[in-house]
């Protein structure tokens, strides 16, 4: 329906929740790559396009803490044992695997389709170059082809890791991570963990709908947005005519796309990507500075 009366739009509905979400899991948080980070330190590994799950050692989660109701065998045998990973159903299909994790009656053939990519496993106590050898031979033991360890690699500079990069987007790929080998598992925004990507990405609230001018006078301008650091922008392109006219609703979290940072540390040339459905609490960003080798 049409947004008559945008100028009420703080009094919106607030964004649906899958089921009553339990606390949000401790998860490591990833930085983003600049040139000069000491890549021999570092695995490398694909960015899968997926939504992050968390297995607890009894029941699987989504980042926000939401109880994912997968069916009853893709979890079966499952070790008691924390593993993080991503709930993935192939390049550029993350939409059908956020509608395929976010359904309450799980539908089995749809399961069928995703796969629970693990990359780490957050109770270990040692640097993740151990932690890789422990997840890898963990997920083996558990052979479940639905369930894969997440191969790691090396990359020495910079012009090998952009070739990598490019050649994995041209494939349909997201980007890649960077894991630094000495890292322990900390539930922190930090260096520790390096995404590298074309361009630069990252979440906000939803807090108010902004009336739109002229050929969108009759819908959705803008969406106000609030970051999780208490930053407030508009973000106005990248929204499709069908969302103008029913938006996400204040209170959801939805990603965007920018290029860089004004001094004032707003995003710059931001745009809407997609509503995060799997996303309710987000850890707290914890400054940080590039771990030496």
């Amino acid at each position: 329906m049409l947004l008559a009366g945008l100028a009420l739009a703080l009094v919106w509905p607030a964004a649906p929740s899958w089921a009553n979400p339990a606390q949000a899991p401790a998860l490591m948080l990833s930085g983003v790559y600049r040139p000069g980070t000491p890549l021999e330190a570092y695995w490398l590994s694909e960015k899968y396009d997926g939504l992050r799950g968390y297995w607890d050692g009894q029941a699987l989660l989504t980042r926000g803490g939401q109880t994912v109701q997968a069916p009853s065998w893709f979890t079966a045998d499952w070790p008691t044992v924390p593993m993080d990973g991503e709930l993935w159903a192939g390049r550029g299909r993350f939409e059908h695997a956020l509608s395929t994790v976010r359904q309450q009656i799980p539908d089995d053939e749809s399961w069928r389709t995703i796969r629970f990519m693990v990359f780490d496993l957050p109770a270990h106590p040692g640097t993740f170059t151990q932690r890789i050898s422990a997840y890898q031979q963990l997920v083996g033991q558990l052979a479940q082809p639905w369930v894969q360890a997440v191969p790691q690699e090396k990359v020495n500079t910079h012009a090998d890791l952009m070739k990598r990069l490019d050649r994995m987007v041209r494939d349909g790929g997201e980007g890649l991570m960077l894991h630094h080998g000495e890292a322990l598992y900390r539930a922190v925004r930090s260096n520790d963990l390096l995404k590298v990507k074309t361009h630069e990405d990252a979440e906000a609230r939803v807090t108010g709908h902004l009336p739109g001018q002229g050929k969108y006078a009759n819908s959705l301008g803008a969406l106000q947005v609030q970051t999780p650091d208490g930053r407030r922008f508009r973000l106005g392109s990248g929204l499709t005519d069908a969302q103008r006219h029913n938006p996400p609703a204040v209170g959801a979290w939805v990603t965007y796309r920018f290029r860089g940072l004004h001094a004032s540390g707003l995003p710059r040339f931001a745009s809407f990507v997609r509503v995060r459905d799997d996303m309710n609490t987000p850890q707290p960003d914890t400054p940080s500075t590039p771990r030496q080798p």
